[in-house]
């Protein structure tokens, strides 16, 4: 049976391979799983799935393959319609009225009943004890009591639903959210590289372990200096105006990228940049930084991020005073090519859906301006690749 389940996710693209197969039934036989369904599946996605973004493409196949209430939902669902599951009023049953009512006998009677029901079932029902609907006793619908049924659409009550069967609206993980915090953290990762410098305030176990045995059995302890990421990194982020819908995804990659890296700088800009950026939205005008100062300040090792959606009027870009908030007198498409000069690796992160570039003038001039692989979505397939382009 769980062969098939291994050829199952592979078949969905996961690719676990045939060790990972063979931890997953070695923790089976130790009983690391037994009796759950919730257990063995937070099991088998532990030790199968290698990638987070993958988490979802897992859960449909899992779905799928134990024939729960998802897989069936997709093909049934459409026959449902809307109104039918929206509770007008709620029965009041009193403690006699309740125990009277049956249950149906399992999962399978459950399910087997319920096709019969769509394919009989014709309009809207409430408070009966038959039909989809709600507000009654029916075991299929929501708002009503039944000590054994399928809740659909609307919220628990009774908390007694055998399977809770809701649309599955999600943002699908693999390609295109937008990211939260911990996912944008996973992502950044693929820029690590270690190293350690310092102070030497770590102890170093295996070289104390060889000392030792060296030294005939008398301990001589090692230390090093810590490990952190050396990565470099400075970030400059588009503020206000048509970026104000993007705040929330840009905060989160900021605290993600404060965590990730050591030697992190950022600076924020309007647009685009030019001569002059600032660490102060509220000083923005009175505290400016030289864009000169930033460029023979950091070394070229420095990896560049941008963020911003590129959405304005191509002048801002291409044209001296073409900025909206003061007189640029250089085009702000001279002052990228002078950072690019100076640190030729460098990324744009883009929160716009990137079906739009192709319709917004500004964007393309900035991906001509950049290199067309430069610019990549703020998704979480964007950010990965992002980080490969900027590794190399």
């Amino acid at each position: 049976m769980l062969f098939t389940f291994f050829l199952t996710l592979r078949a969905a693209g996961l690719k676990p391979s045939l060790s990972e197969f063979l931890m997953l039934l070695e923790a089976l036989s130790k009983h690391v799983a037994i009796f759950s369904t919730d257990d063995f599946y937070h099991l088998s996605r532990a030790t199968l799935v290698k990638d987070e973004s993958q988490y979802d493409r897992f859960d449909r196949a899992f779905a799928a393959y134990f024939k729960g209430v998802d897989s069936v939902y997709e093909d049934v669902a459409g026959e449902i319609p809307d109104e039918w599951l929206k509770a007008m009023a709620q029965k009041v049953l009193s403690d006699e009225e309740k125990a009277k009512i049956q249950a149906m006998g399992g999962l399978d009677k459950l399910m087997e009943t319920l096709r019969q029901r769509l394919e009989e079932q014709k309009e809207r029902h409430q408070g009966g004890n038959k039909w989809v609907g709600t507000g009654g006793t029916s075991p299929f619908g929501n708002s009503g009591f039944n000590p054994e049924g399928i809740r659909i659409g609307g919220s628990g009550g009774q908390k007694s639903a055998v399977k809770v069967w809701d649309k599955r609206e999600f943002r699908n993980l693999d390609d295109t959210i937008e990211l939260g915090t911990r996912n944008i953290k996973v992502a950044l990762r693929r820029l690590r590289k270690f190293a350690r410098e310092g102070a030497a305030d770590v102890l170093d176990i295996d070289d104390t372990i060889r000392s030792t045995a060296r030294n005939a059995g008398w301990l001589d302890i090692k230390m090093v200096p810590e490990r952190h990421n050396a990565v470099k990194v400075l970030l400059f982020l588009d503020v206000g105006g048509s970026m104000d819908p993007h705040v929330k995804v840009c905060e989160e990659l900021f605290s993600a990228a404060k965590t990730e890296f050591k030697h992190l700088e950022y600076f924020y800009f309007h647009n685009f940049i030019y001569e002059g950026v600032w660490k102060d939205n509220s000083r923005r005008h009175t505290e400016k930084i030289p864009l000169y100062d930033v460029m023979h300040k950091f070394t070229p090792d420095y990896k560049v991020i941008f963020i911003g959606d590129a959405t304005m009027s191509p002048y801002e870009i291409l044209q001296p005073g073409g900025s909206v908030e003061h007189w640029n007198e250089e085009a702000g498409a001279t002052w990228m090519k002078r950072l690019m000069d100076v640190f030729p690796r460098m990324v744009w992160l883009n929160p716009e859906a990137d079906q739009r570039w192709e319709y917004t003038p500004s964007i393309q001039v900035a991906q001509e301006l950049l290199g067309k692989d430069r610019m990549f979505s703020l998704t979480l397939s964007g950010l990965d690749k992002a980080m490969r382009r900027l590794s190399h």
